[in-house]
């Protein structure tokens, strides 16, 4: 049977993209959704099979609605990523020109990468947040949209028949976005060699040196972090968890050794699952933090305790 896909929609979006990248001939078999948190409530009941939602953004970092969605509720896993290149265009109707814009509509991580080009080139128009960059898009084509433009995938503006007014006029070159393809736990993709692993980490209390304490369980195993994060818990002020991303697969021995000791000194660890890299880079082990290294260590502390008082 067909995977059914949900991904943040409509057609047209960056996320669509990723889903494009991620399974090809998945057409007929996705549902978009007008956020993050409805596409993965329909995967937490079972009405899709997997979810295609933005995780990071290399200009504005974590997308804060996905990292909450997977830190509470019930339990999901990442099991593979996607990584697309973000090029937007300034779009309209048929007729209007820049000086004709008043008032730009776009999802509010893509207008944080665009409102430089735009305080330059169309500094009299106001933002509009809009669900998503397509749907941006797709508000133009009824003429009922409050704004006058909007800012998308260039994918999105020629969907909608739309004039494009300006070609990547993102503020950084290069920007890209990190997507992440969301499950309901079960069998987890089997290590590669090239593989990253994410956590979120709950404290068990609030105290000088606890961040420290828990950076300290990858570093004296030689584990690279690729991505740390605080989100605010939302249980008080001032009360915070840790979404972290790191190399490795949790069937590396050093990964295993790490979650066991976040496990014990954390109020909780929620394991978010180990998957393929989308760049394919293989994980950086240090000297000594080897498979073998750490066997080999757990090989000696076993013939230790198996020694008694009569032996030599």
């Amino acid at each position: 049977m067909a995977t059914r896909y949900g991904f943040l929609g409509p057609e047209g979006t960056f996320t669509s993209m990723a889903l494009d990248a991620w399974a090809p001939g998945s057409v007929g078999a996705r549902t978009a959704y007008g956020s993050v948190d409805a596409a993965l409530k329909a995967l937490r009941e079972g009405a899709i099979d997997a979810a295609m939602v933005p995780i990071e953004n290399s200009v504005e970092g974590g997308v804060s609605a996905t990292l909450d969605a997977l830190a509470s509720g019930d339990p999901l896993v990442v099991v593979g990523e996607e990584l697309v290149p973000i090029r937007f265009v300034l779009c309209a109707r048929a007729g209007l020109a820049l000086n004709d814009i008043h008032r730009i509509g776009t999802h509010s991580h893509a207008w944080a990468q665009v409102r430089g080009w735009v305080a330059s080139n169309v500094p009299q128009a106001d933002y509009v947040p809009a669900l998503s960059t397509a749907a941006a898009a797709q508000g133009l084509v009824g003429g009922e949209a409050p704004y006058d433009a909007a800012v998308c995938a260039p994918v999105a503006a020629q969907m909608h028949g739309l004039s494009i007014l300006a070609d990547d006029i993102g503020d950084m070159q290069g920007a890209v976005t990190r997507f992440v393809v969301v499950a309901r736990p079960g069998a987890l993709p089997a290590p590669t060699g090239a593989d990253k692993t994410t956590v979120v980490l709950y404290q068990r209390s609030d105290h000088a040196g606890g961040l420290l304490e828990l950076l300290e369980q990858f570093a004296v195993r030689g584990i690279n972090m690729t991505r740390l994060e605080s989100r605010p818990t939302k249980d008080s002020m001032g009360s915070y968890c840790f979404s972290i991303d790191f190399e490795g697969h949790v069937l590396d021995e050093r990964i295993g050794e790490a979650l066991m000791g976040l496990k014990r000194i954390c109020a909780d660890v929620r394991f978010l699952g180990s998957y393929r890299r989308a760049d394919g880079e293989a994980a950086s082990v240090a000297d000594h933090h080897s498979d073998e290294d750490f066997r080999d260590a757990q090989d000696w502390l076993r013939s230790l305790r198996h020694l008694t008082a009569g032996e030599v």
